[in-house]
């Protein structure tokens, strides 16, 4: 009997030595088995040849069942495979006749260590061992067929009727099955027997018939007994009556024990996986000797003339196909999954049987899983629940322990010492629990812990080189391949294009898309190395190579999370030249494939991107680019030997140039969207289709703005002349078309927010482009050109688009407020330019006047002083810039203006409405106190024009309290020019370090000390006004004495300040404490009449 360990089963067949001798004399195989058999166990051995009586006890068998069948309508029809319905007892295996090593391993007889049930019971199963077909990573595709030429011959295929799982006592197997089973009327399943009446039924044949009942669970046993041919009677018997036959006496109880007692001696010393056993009882003898054939094979010249090794190793890759092909496999499995393979390539010799080596190796790729990478590591756990230790090929096996004595092979130096353990008599497999093990097989059959990313992918990437080292050295080379015969037609192969997805098949419209790209090569469509397509190699190799790109795409995605933007690159290149090998080979394109490609470009587009965001590290990363592992080298010169890989070149090249990188990023996104729009891929997947279009609005955005800004050094480098430079147009006409194609992704997928901010970056684009007018022409002549308003009036245009974009602040406040911003920024620089260069040539003055006022107070609506915000202080200085603008204006506009009194009324008001505004807002911020005290001081000189109006002295009186008043007022502002003055006086004393980055602007000393000489004049004016009109008051007037307080106040202030101004040595901080000592005593005297 042959045992073979596989993890935690043991698989036992029939060994019909005879039969394998007789076959090897034939073949010159397996001449090192004949020769240990001849020199250990029978020297003398010869062919035993089959008796007369044989053959004819096989014809008489032969007819009566064929009459069984057809003579009875109700029987149940027998497969003609099943010629010998008599089943071997020793090895629960029924082989059918003729068969001979190697035996069919597809459905063998297995015992499992670990006993399911204590009942007696079967449970049909039904043949479901397909060689050969897994689930792929397209989940429509299958492996190729394993056999298809001649593998078959070598016995590989089921010759078992049926299968059953079997349960005896506490022993749980698998076992396959060719007795017929008749049934009909009464009786549904009987099992017939043929016997010579004249000799009677033995021990050993009725513990076959009750066995092969049990197996089948079959009732009932019908004997046929005849005389030379002749039936002489039939005979009902019920399977549970067999042990207690006349002549046929057994025990049941010793048929458990010897059974429990095998399986125990064989668990213990059958520990190598993938060994095969040979136990053996010699004719005559009552020791029973097991030996291991797999060590004693590789003790010869050629290890691998082990007869045992292929159906060993393709037992082994079946059961894995099987557990590969269960739907809801659960993760656990795959440890024992990648033992069976791992085993399976350990057996088979690589240059005899490539065809399962690489299939083998495909499966152990396909067991990790690189679909979701960025999935967290820990969902490997679930793998290793019920393991405490890693899987390790080269784990040396423990040695077997000996609990029994009587396993041991030195306690009888006559014992041969070839053998692994010896029963030294099968009278002791009777005893209950004689050969009782401990011994527990722990197979190494956990799946290795992979804790990053890398190290799985590299995994899958060691896999797939050796498949494709299987499948390269299996292609024949040109010239071994057979001519063609000139008599034979060759077929052409036509194809309905109407079945093929569409008008155009998938393959057409790629070869499209890759002669768009400029990467299709003319005759690039086919094997290089002479694959034929259809043949295991061509499947086989597509398979491997898409596992490869798929390894490779995710561990780019990896590098690009740990921002290794040139490994990311080189890695992404290996996948989009193994995707390239891929479309070259194949000859039926899936939709799904197309996703990859698609989803391998989008990431090669963002690469590319962040490489040219990060060009200050260039160095580092074209050292990690150019850097080669010898895997990745070998896996490169297979796919070399299909093709030139070159089909992405262009998106994979680490350029020095930020335009060319920003290019090449952007015609990596449209060509992924251009994939999608084949065979409707857009819509099976929405969510990468707008992942597509998001980075190609953003990429577009990033051009845009790239050439935005190389305009604008152009221009700031731009010698003032009469007309813009055709480089600058060209640059505008780039970064406007970039924004628009931008504009039209993000609104096709609905996406406002980036919309509105392309709309923004095109508004700020067209203020460049209007700066740019305005540099031209000779800067006294200067006007507000035609250009700048057309310019100006399209950014307002986009600014709004955007707004409308938006449609509510709710949607994305920051953007709101930017855009907001912005367009209030506009209004007001077309506003200041239209004040401050008035095209009077084209315009009339209250036409400016009106647009002005308008454009300012647009500019005011869309600048919000209310929101607290980082940009809040920004708003408030605008609001106070464009308040005291339109002041100075409506000031400036009633002093040249004649006659309308109504209109000069209104001016009057609005300027006073726009200082008093103006003021308020400048009063909140602490960083303008010029401003204040430049708008007070305006005031003031809108009084003083007031009062020369005026003709009475209350008037006049009124007015200048007022202006007075005003100056009072500014005390505030000469309070935040002291405190920054004694600051900076300070601090050289204090910490000779340079002031904090974050600390306000220093102070324009000019323009303080302009303002201050400005402000003393006036105020000496004003309080001189002010005695002159009180003194001629009085002498007019009875005695005041609020009056008289208020002149003799003036006057003091008046003497002071005409002291302190006659004072030249004075400091300016010393000045300001003057006018602020003075300005208290102004507020305290009254300044004037009331």
């Amino acid at each position: 009997m042959a045992v073979h360990r596989i993890g935690r089963t043991l698989l036992l067949d029939e060994l019909d030595i005879q039969e394998l001798f007789m076959r090897s004399s034939q073949t010159g195989d397996w001449t090192w088995l004949k020769e240990f058999y001849q020199r250990l166990i029978d020297q003398k051995w010869q062919r035993k040849k089959k008796s007369k009586e044989h053959w004819y006890q096989k014809a008489i068998l032969s007819k009566f069942l064929y009459y069984s069948i057809n003579g009875d309508g109700a029987a149940q029809p027998v497969p003609s495979t099943a010629e010998q319905p008599e089943s071997s007892s020793s090895d629960q295996t029924n082989d059918s006749d003729g068969a001979s090593w190697p035996a069919p391993f597809e459905m063998p007889s297995s015992v499992s260590e670990d006993p399911s049930a204590s009942s007696q019971g079967s449970e049909p199963l039904e043949p479901s061992y397909i060689v050969g077909h897994v689930a792929s990573a397209p989940k429509e595709q299958n492996l190729t067929t394993l056999f298809n030429d001649g593998e078959n011959s070598q016995g590989l295929k089921n010759d078992f009727v049926r299968n059953i799982l079997w349960t005896f006592e506490d022993i749980h197997m698998l076992v396959g099955s060719n007795m017929p089973i008749f049934g009909g009327g009464r009786y549904p399943a009987v099992s017939l027997r043929l016997r010579d009446n004249n000799k009677p039924i033995n021990v050993l044949t009725g513990i076959d018939y009750w066995l092969d009942n049990l197996i089948c669970n079959v009732p009932e046993l019908v004997m046929c007994f005849h005389v030379n041919g002749i039936v002489q009677k039939y005979e009902m018997i019920k399977t549970e009556e067999i042990p207690n036959l006349e002549n046929s006496n057994f025990s049941t109880k010793v048929i458990k024990d010897i059974a429990q007692n095998i399986l125990s001696f064989l668990k213990s010393n059958c520990t190598k996986e993938g060994h095969t056993y040979w136990l053996f009882k010699a004719s005559g003898s009552d020791i029973v000797k097991l030996y291991d054939l797999t060590t004693l094979c590789e003790e010869t010249e050629d290890k691998y003339q082990n007869p045992f090794t292929m159906p060993v190793a393709i037992l082994l890759y079946k059961v894995a196909c099987n557990m590969m092909m269960k739907k809801n496999q659960n993760k656990k499995h795959y440890g024992t999954i990648r033992t069976l393979l791992l085993n399976c390539v350990k057996l088979l010799d690589k240059s005899r049987h490539p065809q399962i080596i690489a299939s083998a190796n495909y499966m152990l790729s396909e067991l990790f899983q690189l679909d979701e990478p960025k999935k967290e590591e820990s969902s490997e756990s679930p793998l290793n629940e019920n393991s405490d230790e890693s899987y390790s090929e080269e784990e040396e096996e423990m040695p077997d322990s000996d609990e029994n004595g009587s396993y041991s092979t030195s306690s009888d130096p006559s014992d041969d010492n070839k053998a692994v353990a010896i029963i030294k008599s099968v009278g002791e497999l009777s005893v209950p629990e004689k050969y009782k093990s401990i011994h527990q097989i722990r197979p190494s059959c956990t799946f290795p812990v992979c804790h990053d990313t890398e190290e799985r992918c590299r995994l899958v990437l060691s896999y797939v080189l050796e498949g494709l080292k299987s499948v390269d050295s299996s292609i024949k080379k040109e010239s071994d391949l057979p001519a063609a015969d000139p008599n034979t037609p060759i077929p052409l192969k036509y194809e309905d294009e109407s079945t093929r997805g569409g008008p155009e098949g998938l393959e057409k419209q790629m070869a499209l898309f890759l002669d768009k790209m400029g990467s299709l090569q003319k005759g690039n469509y086919s094997s290089q190395s002479g694959m034929i397509p259809g043949s295991w190699q061509h499947k086989m190799k597509l398979q491997l190579i898409l596992k490869s790109s798929k390894a490779y795409y995710v561990l780019s995605d990896a590098a690009m999370s740990l921002q290794k933007y040139g490994r990311a690159l080189r890695y992404i290149k290996l996948a989009l030249q193994s995707h390239d090998t891929y479309c070259c080979l194949c000859t039926n394109m899936l939709s799904e494939v197309l996703l990859f490609l698609s989803q391998y470009l989008t990431l090669c587009g963002d690469i590319q991107l962040m490489l040219a965001q990060n060009a200050n590290n260039r160095a580092a990363h074209l050292e990690e680019f150019n850097y080669q592992t010898k895997e990745d080298q070998e896996i490169l010169h297979s796919l070399h030997r299909e093709s030139s890989c070159q089909g992405f070149a262009w998106a994979t090249d680490l350029s020095t140039d930020l335009e060319s990188q920003l290019s090449v990023s952007c015609k990596c996104y449209e060509a992924a969207n251009e994939i999608l729009q084949f065979s409707d891929l857009k819509s099976q997947n929405p969510e990468h289709y707008v992942q597509v279009l998001k980075r190609m609005g953003n990429i577009r955005n990033e051009m845009g703005v790239f050439y935005m800004n190389q305009a604008a050094a152009l221009q700031s480098e731009r010698v003032v002349s009469k007309s813009v430079s055709t480089a600058e147009q060209q640059l505008w006409k780039k970064s406007f078309s970039c924004f628009e194609k931008g504009i039209h992704n993000f609104e096709s997928i609905d996406d406002a927010t980036n919309a509105a901010l392309l709309l923004c970056n095109t508004g700020r684009l067209m203020r460049i482009c209007a700066q740019a007018h305005c540099g031209a022409g000779d800067e006294f002549k200067r006007e507000f050109s035609p250009e700048e308003g057309l310019y100006y009036n399209k950014a307002v245009d986009y600014y709004l688009k955007a707004l409308r974009s938006l449609g509510t602040r709710d949607i994305h406040p920051a953007v709101w407020d930017s855009v907001n911003w912005e367009l209030s920024t506009t209004y007001f620089t077309m506003a200041t330019l239209q004040q401050d260069y008035a095209p009077l040539s084209r315009k009339a003055q209250e036409q400016i006047e009106k647009e002005v006022s308008e454009a300012m107070m647009k500019s005011l609506k869309y600048c919000d002083v209310d929101s607290v915000s980082a940009r809040q202080p920004l708003c408030q200085y605008r609001a106070a810039t464009i308040h005291h603008r339109l002041a100075s204006m409506y000031h400036s506009c009633l002093r040249n203006q004649v006659g309308d009194e109504h209109l000069r009324k209104q001016h009057r008001v609005l300027a006073d409405l726009h200082y008093s505004k103006a003021v308020k807002l400048f009063q909140l911020l602490k960083d303008a106190p010029c401003e204040l005290l430049r708008v007070q001081l305006e005031r003031v000189a809108f009084a003083e024009f007031q009062m020369t109006s005026q003709n009475s002295n209350v008037g006049k009186l009124k007015t200048l309290s007022g202006a007075l008043d005003i100056m009072v007022r500014t005390k505030h502002a000469f309070q935040l020019i002291r405190k920054e003055l004694v600051e900076e006086f300070d601090q050289p004393k204090s910490d000779e370090s340079p002031p904090a980055a974050d600390s306000s602007p220093s102070l324009n000393r000019e323009e303080v000390i302009k303002l201050l000489s400005i402000f003393e004049s006036r105020l000496s004016f004003l309080l001189l006004q002010s005695i002159k009109l009180l003194s001629s008051t009085k002498k007019k007037t009875s005695s005041n004495t609020d009056e008289d307080g208020v002149l003799k106040t003036n006057k003091q202030i008046y003497s002071q300040l005409l002291r302190a101004t006659a004072n030249k040595n004075a400091t300016l901080l010393e000045r300001i404490d003057v006018l602020l000592h003075l300005l208290d005593q102004l507020a305290r005297g009254g300044g004037g009449v009331q």
